[in-house]
C-alpha cells in the first residue's frame, strides 16, 4: 500500500517541502488567489467579479493578521477598475476616455502585482486605503 504525504501539510503550495520557506515556490494564498483573478480577467472578462465575491467572503474570516490589508486593498482594487472603467468608456465621447482607459488597466495591474509580491512575503499592505499603487 503506498503512503500519500499529508494533504494538509502540501496543500496550498508549489514547490519546497512541507512545512519549509516557500522561498523557491509560489504559495497559492487566499490574496493571491484574489489577485490572479483579477489578472485573468483581462483576458477571461468575468473573474474579476468571482475574486471580488471572494475578497468579501474571505476578509470576514481572516485568518492571519497580514491578509486583512490585502482584503481591503484588493476590494478597493476592485472598485476602482470598475468605476474608473465605467468613466472611461463615458469619456470616450471626448476622446479622452482613450487615454484614461489604458491609464486604470495599468493602475489595476499595478495594485495586483504589488499585492501578489507582498502575499508571497506574507507581508500587510503598508496602506491599504490608498487611491494609488
Amino acid at each position: 500500500m503506498a503512503e500519500f504525504p499529508d494533504e494538509k501539510q502540501t496543500r496550498g503550495t508549489v514547490g519546497g517541502a512541507p512545512g519549509s520557506s516557500n522561498s523557491a515556490g509560489f504559495d497559492f494564498n487566499q490574496p493571491t488567489i484574489v489577485s490572479l483573478l483579477y489578472l485573468s480577467s483581462f483576458i477571461l472578462g468575468i473573474t474579476a467579479i468571482v475574486g471580488v465575491v471572494l475578497a468579501y467572503v474571505w476578509r470576514n474570516e481572516g485568518r492571519e493578521e497580514w491578509e486583512y490589508s490585502h482584503y481591503d486593498y484588493l476590494i478597493r482594487t476592485f472598485w476602482i477598475g470598475l468605476i474608473g472603467g465605467i468613466v472611461s468608456v463615458l469619456l470616450m465621447i471626448v476622446l479622452i476616455g482613450f487615454l484614461l482607459l489604458p491609464a486604470i488597466c495599468v493602475l489595476v495591474v499595478v495594485r495586483c502585482v504589488l499585492s501578489l509580491l507582498r502575499a508571497q512575503k506574507k507581508e500587510p499592505m503598508p496602506n491599504p486605503d490608498t487611491w494609488l499603487a
